[in-house]
Parts: C-alpha cells; sequence; structure tokens
C-alpha cells in the first residue's frame, strides 16, 4: 500500500510537472493568428434599431454598411436588409416608423455639427419638419394617443430647449414648455399633464422638478444636493420613477407619487441603476444596471413581478431591448466584448428569435479577437482603479509586445467592456491596451466620480501613469514600449501626459482633444447653456481667477516641453473642441523638433462616422505606433506631413 501511495505521489507529480512544462512552452510559444486590415476591420457594419413598424411585420435599422449611415428596414423575420436613403454626404439617423402608418421619422446633422434637424419620410418624398437654418431640434418621444410627438428647441433662444408638440397629419407644432431657467426635459406622463424636469447644478448633481401643465406650478423633489435622473411616468399617471444617489454611492430606484407627494424605494442595487421605463402598453418594466462597466438588464411582469425570460447566447450579452407597440415582440441588441452588436427580433408569445443583422466581416475570424477582462491595480495614492485589460493572442513572455493606455473622453466618461473595432485592430496588430478608468471616471461611486474635480492633469494623469506601470510589471509586456491614447477628454489627457510628464510614455494619440481649457470652456455651444456652469464647478470658470490654473493645465501652453512622437487626428465641424485647438498644438510640437503627424478631416466632427475616414484615421494611427513605438521599419509608411482629407 505503501509502495502504491508513493507510486500515485510520483505519478501526480509527473502529470503535474508536465502540465507545467506544457503550460510554460504555452508562455513562449505565439499563438498564431491571421492579422487583418483596417478595411477588413472597418467593413464590420455598425448597425441599431430603430424599432418595429405598426403592423410588426418589419423593423427599422441604422447602418453604415454604404460607408456612412444611412435608414434600412428588413422583415421581422429576418432577411436582406433594404434601403430606404441612400445619402452619400451627411448621415442619416433613423428615429422611428410613425405608430399607425409606414411613414418613418428621422434626423440629419451638417456633417457633425451636431445641429440635428428632424425630417419625416413616406413613400415618395422627405420633408424637412424642423428647417430653421442653425436651430437644434431633438425628437422626446411619442404622444399616448399616437396622433402627435414631441420635441425640443432652441428655435425661441439659441441657449435652451424648449418642449413642443408636433401633430402627425400636417405637422403644425406647438410650444407647451418654454424653457427659461436652463432645464432638461426629462420624462413626460402618458396624460401630458407632469413634465420632468431637471436643473443642472455640477457635473454629478441635479435638481428633479415636476411640472403640472394645467396649473403651470413646478415642485422640487429632491431634499438634498444630489444626482437625479426622471425615468418614467406610470402608466396609470401616479408615479413618477426616478433614479437619486441621495442615500448612498450608487443610484437607486425611487417613486414619487403625484397625488400624496409621497417617495418610496423601489429598487437598490451594489451599482448605479441607469436607467427605467414602462413598456408601451404597461406590461414590462425595463431596469439596466452599469454592473463594472457593462451592462445588465432586468425585465418584469408589472403585474406579477415575474422577470421576463429572454434567449441566451454563447458568449455573448443581451445590452439592449426595445418592445413592440403591442409588447408582443421585442428587438435585442446582443454582443460580446470581442464582437461586435447585432439585432434580434423575438416573439414573447412562440419563443421565436430570428437574426436580423450579421455585421461581423466574413474575412474575420472572431476565434482571432480578444476579450476584454476588467482589472484593479493601486494607483499613487493607494486608491484603486479599474480598467479594461486587452492583451493580443500573440504576446508570450518570449515575444512581449508593446502596449497602450487607453483613456476615454468625458471628463466623467467610462471604458466599458463593450466592442471596438479600433481597440480590436490595434489588439489584433500586436498591442495590448489597457482602458483606464481614472478617477473622476462614471460608474464607481459619486465619491470616485467627483475626485478629479478641479484637478485635471494632474491625480487623473497620476492614475494613467500607474496604469502604465501596470502594464510594465506584466510579462508579456516591454515596458520600454508603452504610448497613450485618447480622444475628446482622453486627447486632452494624452497631451497632458506629453507635456507634463515628457518621459513615462514613449507616444501619444490625440484624437480631437482639448489643448486650451480657457478657449474650449468659453467656446461651449449655445445650446449646452444648461450643462455651462457645471463645467465650470468642475474645471473652472474662465472669466475668473480660474483662468491662471486653466491655463497652466493646458497642454498648448507648455508645447515645449514634448519630446515624444504625437499624431493628431481632428474633425474640421467639431463644435465641441474646435479645430484650431489641433492646428496650434501640432504647430507648437513642430517648433521642438519633434516627429508630429496631423490627420485632419473636412467632413467630420466630435467623432469620425464615415467609413473611408474611419480607415484613413485608424491606419494611420498603426503606422505611427509601428513606426515610433515598435519601431518597425516601413518603407509603405504614410509621410508625417499635415494631412488634409
Amino acid at each position: 500500500m505503501k509502495t502504491l501511495h508513493i507510486l500515485g505521489v510520483c505519478l501526480l507529480l509527473f502529470i503535474s510537472c508536465k502540465e507545467e512544462k506544457k503550460k510554460s512552452l504555452a508562455e513562449k510559444v505565439p499563438l498564431e493568428i491571421e492579422q487583418y486590415s483596417i478595411e477588413q476591420f472597418m467593413d464590420n457594419e455598425n448597425a441599431f434599431a430603430n424599432g418595429f413598424s405598426s403592423d410588426n411585420s418589419k423593423v427599422l435599422i441604422t447602418s453604415n454598411r454604404s460607408g456612412i449611415y444611412n435608414m434600412y428596414t428588413v422583415p421581422t423575420s429576418g432577411g436582406e436588409l433594404s434601403p430606404i436613403t441612400k445619402s452619400d454626404s451627411a448621415s442619416v439617423y433613423g428615429i422611428s416608423y410613425f405608430p399607425n402608418d409606414e411613414r418613418i421619422l428621422f434626423r440629419m446633422d451638417g456633417n457633425g455639427d451636431e445641429i440635428f434637424k428632424l425630417y419625416v419620410k413616406d413613400s415618395t418624398s422627405v420633408k424637412a419638419l424642423t428647417p430653421l437654418k442653425n436651430v437644434r431640434a431633438l425628437f422626446r418621444g411619442w404622444a399616448k394617443d399616437k396622433k402627435s410627438f414631441f420635441y425640443a428647441s432652441n428655435e425661441r433662444n439659441p441657449k435652451f430647449m424648449d418642449l413642443y408638440q408636433m401633430t402627425v397629419d400636417d405637422f403644425t407644432s406647438k410650444r407647451i414648455y418654454e424653457n427659461k431657467d436652463g432645464m432638461d426635459v426629462g420624462a413626460i406622463s402618458d396624460n401630458s399633464k407632469y413634465i420632468a424636469l431637471t436643473k443642472t447644478i455640477n457635473t454629478n448633481d441635479s435638481d428633479l422638478y415636476i411640472l403640472n401643465t394645467e396649473t403651470n406650478q413646478s415642485i422640487k423633489l429632491n431634499d438634498s444636493l444630489s444626482a437625479n435622473s426622471p425615468e418614467d411616468f406610470s402608466k396609470d399617471n401616479t408615479y413618477l420613477y426616478y433614479t437619486t444617489d441621495a442615500f448612498g454611492e450608487y443610484t437607486i430606484l425611487m417613486r414619487y407619487n403625484l397625488e400624496t407627494k409621497k417617495k418610496e424605494k423601489v429598487k437598490e442595487s451594489d451599482w448605479d441603476i441607469r436607467s427605467f421605463y414602462f413598456t408601451k402598453t404597461g406590461k414590462y418594466s425595463v431596469m439596466a444596471t452599469n454592473e463594472d462597466a457593462q451592462t445588465v438588464l432586468s425585465i418584469a411582469n408589472t403585474a406579477t413581478g415575474e422577470t421576463l425570460a429572454l434567449p441566451t447566447f454563447k458568449n455573448k450579452n443581451i445590452t439592449g431591448v426595445t418592445f413592440s407597440n403591442d409588447d408582443s415582440m421585442a428587438l435585442l441588441s446582443v454582443s460580446g466584448t470581442h464582437l461586435p452588436t447585432n439585432i434580434y427580433s423575438y416573439n414573447l408569445e412562440t419563443k421565436v428569435s430570428n437574426q436580423l443583422t450579421d455585421v461581423l466581416n466574413t474575412e474575420i475570424n472572431a476565434e482571432d479577437l480578444v476579450p476584454s477582462k476588467v482589472v484593479r491595480f493601486k494607483s499613487f495614492d493607494g486608491l484603486e482603479i479599474p480598467a479594461i485589460y486587452y492583451q493580443p493572442k500573440q504576446a508570450t513572455t518570449e515575444n512581449k509586445v508593446p502596449a497602450l493606455v487607453w483613456v476615454h473622453g468625458g471628463p466623467g466618461g467610462q471604458s466599458r467592456q463593450g466592442y471596438s473595432s479600433v481597440i480590436q485592430f490595434l489588439v489584433n496588430h500586436g498591442y495590448a491596451v489597457l482602458a483606464v478608468n481614472n478617477r473622476g471616471s462614471s460608474g464607481y461611486g459619486k465619491s470616485f466620480y467627483k475626485m478629479d474635480d478641479l484637478n485635471h492633469g494632474d491625480k487623473d494623469l497620476k492614475d494613467c501613469i500607474a496604469g502604465k506601470d501596470w502594464l510594465a510589471q506584466q510579462e508579456v509586456i516591454d515596458g520600454s514600449k508603452i504610448g497613450i491614447i485618447g480622444g475628446s477628454y482622453g486627447g486632452y489627457m494624452t497631451m497632458a501626459a506629453l507635456t507634463f510628464t515628457p518621459e513615462e510614455f514613449e507616444v501619444g494619440v490625440n484624437i480631437y482633444g482639448v489643448t486650451n481649457w480657457i478657449r474650449t470652456l468659453k467656446s461651449i455651444p449655445s445650446w449646452w447653456e444648461s450643462f455651462r456652469e457645471a463645467l465650470y464647478l468642475e474645471l473652472g470658470d474662465p472669466h475668473t481667477a480660474d483662468s491662471v490654473r486653466l491655463k497652466k493645465i493646458s497642454p498648448l501652453f507648455h508645447t515645449e516641453k514634448v519630446k515624444k512622437p504625437l499624431i493628431v487626428l481632428q474633425g474640421a465641424q467639431d463644435p465641441r473642441v474646435l479645430k484650431i485647438e489641433s492646428d496650434e498644438i501640432v504647430e507648437g510640437v513642430k517648433n521642438n523638433g519633434v516627429p508630429v503627424e496631423y490627420v485632419l478631416f473636412e467632413d467630420e466632427g466630435h467623432g469620425f462616422v464615415k467609413k473611408e475616414n474611419q480607415i484613413e484615421a485608424y491606419s494611420r494611427i498603426l503606422s505611427f505606433l509601428d513606426t515610433y513605438l515598435k519601431k518597425e521599419t516601413n518603407s509603405n509608411r504614410i509621410p508625417t506631413d499635415t494631412t488634409n482629407n
């Protein structure tokens, strides 16, 4: 028995050693995967559903399969997408079918200027419903009687969005709420008697009001400084459901009785409850929670409280749902962290689902793409920082790869566990990516969110540097080849890193990033008036002594410190970060003799939506990284001169 025991132990040790040897070998031998071009990644379709037709036979889809966004229709049972619009310039975004007929409501802006107009398309023509020049209009929902819809517009005053109601027969409109106090319109009750309004206090907190349109009297619901968001009115017009963080770090779901004035908690979570609404008939309620940078849905039967069972999908999650007007069918948005979003129709009675889109380019093998994982690391002061990590499959201890710290937009945004063609493209070409949710990011409690107030370019930047240090500690990462990349506020962080900590990162990729806070805060678009003071509270008021600090943290005034290669990408129509921001930072850094590339798109705004521009932008980024981070020789590189497209 003793001999058998010894033999058993030896056998286990042998197997263990063998497994360790296999594991060690696997760590040294890179996985062989196909590398795909940016054209192949951009041939992934980006499509989202805009709802069912009135008879549930068709679904309206907005897709960029043509190169820019256009509208399509597809049978509910699946099939080919049929184009409804064929724009080759400005992108077209579907809103919905009309509730009782085949007409379609949609919106467009001017190549990214964010001055949206509402349009209607019937079987023969397109009509602009809000045609006034330089006037912005946003859809706010269909009326209960299906004979009209609500929209917000700054027609009366460029600074404030009033609420209007437009009939669907002759498209006459009337103003039902004149916004003189910088309010934002939230939910509208089915009887149109009540409108929920918010008044922004700072970038986290807002006051919540309910306006009685019959008496024109409003009441304030919150008793303390807190984040408050109106979600929906009950179908019997008795309650307003809203979220608030007044009771803790995270937002919870509350309801307010319009008759008794009583408030009560409905649902709490260890994460933020992001949204809540009732379906058209009121049969179901839909709640979305932001759980560690991923959307988790909970759908309940309002009569029984029973959770609605939805189909499951291997390695994918349902991240969005839209119900038909009669609540008999649903549209499901289904995706994985390494797989783009597809749309499915689902019949709640027959339990049959049909895939309506297949957006992954058939030339791309999903096995070559990289799922993300959530990691956490300690920053300079011991604060735990969450991040989303993508590790190339070809990375091993013997084949160390370069890496990028990815910084989201905002301030106050969040990198989430969703598919990104850009990130997958970079990872596929051998770059590890760590999407850092630095202090000031949303989704991790209100205290964490407020930690970067009046402290931008300092502790939030140190969090990104701690992310770089975490990357350098990974056995498969080449710690001498780590860069930083980001768009909008992330672009600012890129420039702050290259300016204020010039030795930390080897390269910087600035995608329409703020470089002069004084100018940016003075040039906030007029329709952001209700949010202007909140931004001033978080970032500083450029019209006061704050301007001294704002100048100090603006990279434009410190370009002489930049020592590492830089690429800047910008849209000429951008209303948030003006083109001159990028023009001047490029000119300033060039004076240092540092390699600088500039990619400018005349027909883009704050974000690149045209496929040909996306291909140009991201191919230029990869070429730049290969040269200055990987330090590979590439005879086919695009020249580093400023490029206008």
